[in-house]
């Protein structure tokens, strides 16, 4: 039987038997949407690929921690979001400032751009803008508006108080209305 056609709940207690084909088929499932939850906090593609790897590598030797309380997908998204922030806290000490990089981000957008149409540049035009804002505005809005997190998540998730992540989410959606505008009527 193919390890695809089973579900993923189906796969993990081949995983923790160290079936290494279901452990492949979990990766397989998951790696795309981890890459990318990383790579909009990190903000570097390399480092995004190395976090989510140590996520997997982690989540796989820790499997038997999985209460099953949520779905294996929030879980292993769990990790990997606390992993990049603290990656992100670490780049962050260091202020290195990476050049390959920004010139590799702006041939990207180009081609990015010019395959996919206006409304391609319209959600490209609003991610560079979020890139432009204060880094725990940045953070706190990836994850409530496109990882989904709520207010207690990301509160825990930032380590702040619940009354404060709501304030801060509402100030970061006011600064990327105002730089959008700017953007817009420029």
């Amino acid at each position: 039987m193919s390890q695809k056609k089973l579900h993923t709940n189906a796969l993990i207690p081949l995983c923790l038997e160290g079936n290494r084909n279901a452990q492949l088929e979990l990766y397989n499932r998951y790696y795309r949407g981890m890459y990318n939850v990383s790579h909009r906090i990190v903000k570097d593609s390399a480092i995004a690929e190395d976090v989510m790897q140590e996520s997997f590598l982690s989540a796989l030797t820790k499997l038997d921690s999985f209460k099953g309380e949520v779905s294996f997908g929030a879980w292993l998204k769990r990790i990997v979001v606390n992993n990049s922030i603290q990656e992100y806290r670490k780049q962050k000490k260091r202020q290195e400032v990476d050049i390959q990089n920004i010139m590799y981000k702006v041939e990207d957008n180009k081609a990015y751009v010019a395959d996919n149409g206006e409304a391609q540049l319209k959600a490209q035009k609003v991610m560079d803008t979020m890139k432009q804002l204060k880094d725990n505005y940045r953070i706190s809005l990836t994850l409530h508006l496109i990882e989904g997190y709520d207010y207690e998540e990301i509160s825990q998730i930032m380590n702040i108080s619940y009354a404060n992540c709501r304030t801060m989410i509402s100030r970061a959606k006011e600064s990327l209305r105002k730089k959008l505008n700017m953007v817009y009527n420029a």
